[in-house]
């Protein structure tokens, strides 16, 4: 039986401790909040979308950074594994749109306390209030050993084996500052460059704050560079006071995430992808001929809502005074472009502070992707967001965590 120490408390250290008490270890497991799941809890807007119901050969399309590091976690423990497991501890679960799979009661609370049950059941020691302030190792790299770790009160407690799942820098009022990949650095491990993803993304059309809180449903959009496209889905998506937010925004921003940070990228909406340009313009003449005699600045209402329909009578630069009869071909026309793209100049993202994830972390190429251990440190193991991998949403993330904190406990002196 091996000493392990799991630095972090959410849901990969969870899992991590799990697994490493269920194979036979004594676990400690070492959270500096005051509660464990603190970042858990506030995902899936407090309903935790614990993971998606898509077969795990799909996840791999769903991750952005590293995919085919992640093989063996997802082989190790799946989507019916985590399922199974908040299930067996009384958190009944239920499959939603997307594949989407919430706990039956809609509170992320009940999937914690399912987790701190099979925690208590395998015999974890949890120490609550408790920073881990230095991993201890012997030896010089390659080779170095890890013998355990150092907290504030100077206590160094032994450890054979250690298991950082320490987060990464997305919501920092949880706790998740970035502490985990300093501590991997001074452990002798390199990190890429931790950027905010899954992010509302900040515009500079100065109208788009009078579309706050304004949904829509059944759009598609595209991400250029130039003309390079670099993503396009279709969903929903959500206005926000500076910019856009929503699910197919969200899995956008991680993708052109890089890009994003050396210049502004272009966005552009379809508000009516179902509609071809000719059906669309049908539709527009049909609405004109019911409504003749109206002015122009109602002529959009059937066609958008109130306040979204406005904003497309400024950006036409149509005279709203203008009678439906005399719009002209031309005018119709510059509608149509703005129906089908409506065009965002997207500057930045909204910042850690709203990013659901990190994309970035502790390189994986400096870890073995079949026990999550590092190559560089026998007996320190990594898990979830310290690491650089990230996915788009829909509960993927958390499968990512779910998957190496339980691959990274079962794997302990194998």
């Amino acid at each position: 039986m091996s000493r392990v120490a799991v630095i972090g408390g959410g849901a990969a250290g969870m899992l991590a401790a799990y697994s490493a008490a269920k194979h036979g270890h004594n676990v400690v497991l070492f959270e500096k909040n005051e509660k464990l799941g603190k970042k858990v809890y506030i995902t899936g807007k407090g309903r935790c979308n614990l993971t998606n119901a898509a077969d795990m050969e799909q996840f791999q399309a769903q991750v952005v950074s590293n995919p085919r590091f992640l093989y063996s976690a997802f082989s190790a423990f799946t989507n019916r594994d985590i399922i199974e497991l908040v299930e067996k501890h009384g958190c009944p679960v239920k499959t939603e749109r997307g594949m989407r799979v919430f706990p039956v009661s809609d509170k992320s609370s009940d999937v914690i306390n399912a987790l701190q049950r099979a925690l208590k059941s395998a015999g974890v020691t949890v120490r609550l209030n408790t920073e881990v302030r230095t991993i201890l190792t012997d030896g010089d790299l390659p080779g170095k050993r890890v013998r355990g770790v150092l907290l504030p009160n100077g206590e160094e407690y032994a450890a054979d084996a250690v298991i950082l799942a320490a987060g990464g820098r997305s919501y920092p009022s949880t706790g998740s500052d970035g502490s985990g990949v300093r501590l991997a650095e001074k452990a002798g491990h390199t990190g890429r460059e931790c950027i905010p993803a899954l992010v509302p993304l900040i515009c500079a059309e100065p109208w788009i704050s009078r579309l706050e809180g304004l949904s829509l449903k059944n759009v598609s959009v595209s991400v250029r560079d130039g003309k390079k496209e670099l993503y396009s889905d279709f969903g929903e998506m959500l206005f926000t006071r500076a910019g856009v937010s929503g699910p197919i925004i969200l899995s956008a921003s991680s993708v052109i995430a890089e890009r994003l940070k050396k210049k502004p990228l272009t966005l552009r909406l379809n508000l009516k992808p179902a509609l071809t340009r000719e059906q669309l313009d049908a539709r527009l003449m049909r609405d004109f001929a019911a409504a003749k005699n109206r002015r122009f600045s109602h002529a959009l209402d059937a066609l958008f809502p109130a306040r979204l329909a406005g904003i497309i009578v400024e950006l036409s630069g149509i005279d709203p005074e203008k009678q439906v009869n005399a719009v002209t071909k031309e005018e119709r026309a510059r509608i149509l472009e703005l129906t089908t793209a409506l065009t965002f100049t997207v500057v930045r993202s909204a910042g850690f502070s709203e990013a659901i994830v990190t994309q970035g972390g502790v390189k994986v190429r400096e870890v073995d992707p079949s026990t999550m251990e590092s190559k560089l440190v026998h007996g320190l193991f990594f898990a979830g967001e310290v690491l650089d991998v990230d996915a788009r949403t829909g509960g993927f993330n958390l499968q990512i965590a779910w998957s190496t904190g339980y691959l990274s406990g079962s794997r302990i002196g194998s």
